[in-house]
Order: structure tokens, then C-alpha cells, then sequence
């Protein structure tokens, strides 16, 4: 394994065949993080990005047999937030020391253009060296034209998957491999700065469909690359399958390093959630990007995407103060700045 750690280290690619033995593998875990936590620092030092994450909406249209907010389920808690709730998420961040939100959500038809356009202008007017972030599913060409003329920078998709068989398994019939990934391409027509990323371990997975996933990332060349342990929800189709491993997420993460060494890597609420320590740990191998909570109090147990998620009850400033005690402890530091990509 070191020589192929070495050789990902060196030209930023292997073939097929060297990633599925890679990925396989056990081996050599501690050399490939220090691999990654040189890449990482050779870019962006020992700097922690914050991004402040506004959970809009956990209404949703789709029925994703994954998430807890799926549209069939019928125990989920429902809430969407006001313009002047989120304007406030906002006002919070800002003092805390955010300099970039993320509005994330599900697909809620009551959030249109309209509504987005003139919040993310008022967002920009009010904020000027902040960055807005979208995370809100697959829109029109239009629509996500328009929210990139009202000041967005940036847009989260995740594609889940790069093989539209593993898709198939994983959403309902109405749902489009081929649309999420002409939305991806059109989010880097338009000039966002673009976010995608897969699930690790999620059901009917094998090592193949995990290196299309690397395979498309270098053809869509994303800004951010999102991954998190597949966690299953009490309330989906799901819910008796087994979690993906942080051992696994963690050796995808350096791997990814070392293949996009000047890509935002989050280290994720998800790996924090399999793992007390897994957000350290991911930061130890390559990650410069948290994403701590601002919604409500109130609101954050009901954007449930997985059972036993971290930071559902916490205020936001205890959060940070937490959340920096823990980064500097593992040797890095949060950094002010919006944290653009390279």
C-alpha cells in the first residue's frame, strides 16, 4: 500500500485497478493521513474554515429511501423557516464570527425564486464580505441562474453517486440520474462555485461505484467535495442496514486529498456522529471545513436525515467555543475569512 499512497501523492491519479486495492485495504491508514495532512497544509496551512449552516426547510417533495425527511415520511417534524428567522440565523453568525452561510433544504416548493432571490440580495446588501451558500436540490437552469444573479457563490449538490444503477436503488422512479447530473454541470456553467459528493457504505454499494465516484469528481473538477457514512433513519426503507465505517470515510477523505489537493474538505457532522472524536480524526487527514449549526434551537431535531445526529440541542456560540477547543486540540486553527477555494 505505500507505494501506491506514495504514487497518489506524487501524480494525484492512480488506475482503476490501484484504487480498488487502495480502498480495500486496511494498511497503511497513518501514512496516507500524513500524506494528506501535508497536501492540506502546503494550500491552506492550519487553517479551519466555518461555514454557518441555516437549516431553511425539512419539507421536502422527494422520497429518497435514505433520508428522514423524506416526503412519505409521516412522523417527521415539519418546519420551514421565515425570511425574517433566517435573516436573524444570519445576524448570529455574523457576530460569532461566520463569514459564510449555507441555506440548505429540502426541496420545498414554497421557497421560489422570488423568495430566494430577494432574501439572498438582502443577505449580500447586509453582509457584503460574507458568501452565501445554497444547498436546496435540483432546480432549473433558470432558477439557479437567477439566485447566481442575486449574489449566490456557491452551491452545494451532492450526487450521491456516480453509477445511475446504484441511483436507481437508492431513489423513487421519478427521480433522474441524468437530471442531478446536468444540474451539477450547469451550476459550473453559471459560475458557482460547486459542491457535490457521495455517500460511504450506503446499501448495495461496492468499491466500483466508489471509484465512479472519483472518476466523475475529476470531470467535474468541484470547488467542495462533501462525503458522510452513510447513518441510517428509523422512519426509511433503510432503517435496519448497517452504517458505513469511519474507517472507510476516513481513508476516502485522504484519498481525495491527495487526488483534489486544493478542494474544501469537510469533516463532516456525519463522521462527528459515528465516531466522538470523527471530526478530529477527519481533520487529521486532509479536511479544512466545519459546518457548525445556527438554525433555531427549536427546529434542529427535526431536520432528521439520520438517526442520532450531533449538535441538535446546543446554542451556536457554545457550539463554536466547543467546536474551536477541539480544532486547536488536534493542532489547527478557525480562520475568519469567507475561505474560498483555491
Amino acid at each position: 500500500m505505500k507505494n501506491l499512497i506514495e504514487k497518489l501523492y506524487s501524480t494525484g491519479n492512480l488506475t482503476d485497478s490501484e484504487f480498488q486495492r487502495l480502498i480495500d485495504s486496511n494498511e497503511d491508514s497513518g501514512l496516507l493521513a500524513e500524506y494528506a495532512d501535508r497536501v492540506r497544509r502546503k494550500y491552506y496551512g492550519n487553517k479551519v474554515f466555518l461555514r454557518g449552516l441555516i437549516e431553511i426547510s425539512s419539507y421536502c417533495r422527494n422520497d429518497c429511501l435514505y433520508c428522514g425527511i423524506r416526503r412519505s415520511n409521516r412522523n417527521a417534524g415539519r418546519y420551514r423557516l421565515s425570511r425574517k428567522e433566517i435573516l436573524s440565523c444570519c445576524e448570529t453568525g455574523y457576530e460569532l464570527g461566520f463569514r459564510t452561510f449555507v441555506m440548505q433544504g429540502g426541496e420545498d416548493s414554497y421557497f421560489t425564486d422570488d423568495f430566494m432571490c430577494s432574501l439572498i440580495s438582502d443577505i449580500k446588501n447586509t453582509y457584503p464580505d460574507c458568501a452565501v451558500t445554497l444547498s436546496l436540490g435540483e432546480r432549473s437552469f433558470e432558477s439557479y441562474r437567477r439566485m447566481k444573479d442575486a449574489g449566490a457563490d456557491r452551491y452545494l449538490l451532492r450526487h450521491e453517486t456516480a453509477s445511475a444503477e446504484l441511483y436507481g436503488k437508492l431513489h423513487p422512479s421519478e427521480m433522474s440520474f441524468e437530471n442531478r447530473m446536468e444540474c451539477l454541470f450547469n451550476l459550473k456553467k453559471l459560475g458557482y462555485q460547486v459542491g457535490a459528493g457521495f455517500m460511504v457504505g450506503v446499501p448495495f454499494q461496492t468499491t466500483q461505484d466508489i471509484i465512479k465516484d472519483l472518476r466523475f469528481l475529476q470531470e467535474l473538477k468541484p470547488q467542495m467535495i462533501g462525503i458522510g457514512a452513510f447513518i441510517p433513519h428509523h422512519d426509511t426503507p433503510f432503517a435496519n442496514e448497517k452504517a458505513g465505517t469511519l474507517e472507510l470515510t476516513l481513508r476516502l477523505l485522504g484519498i481525495l486529498r491527495l487526488m483534489f489537493p486544493k478542494v474544501l474538505l469537510p469533516a463532516t457532522t456525519a463522521l462527528g456522529t459515528i465516531a466522538p472524536d470523527g471530526r478530529e480524526r477527519g481533520l487529521k487527514t486532509g479536511c479544512n471545513v466545519v459546518m457548525p449549526n445556527l438554525s433555531p434551537v427549536d427546529v434542529r431535531k427535526k431536520y432528521s436525515l439520520y438517526d442520532n445526529k450531533i449538535c441538535t440541542g446546543e446554542e451556536a456560540a457554545e457550539c463554536v467555543a466547543c467546536l474551536q477547543r477541539r480544532i486547536e486540540s488536534v493542532g489547527y486553527e478557525i480562520s475568519a475569512e469567507r475561505g474560498d477555494a483555491l
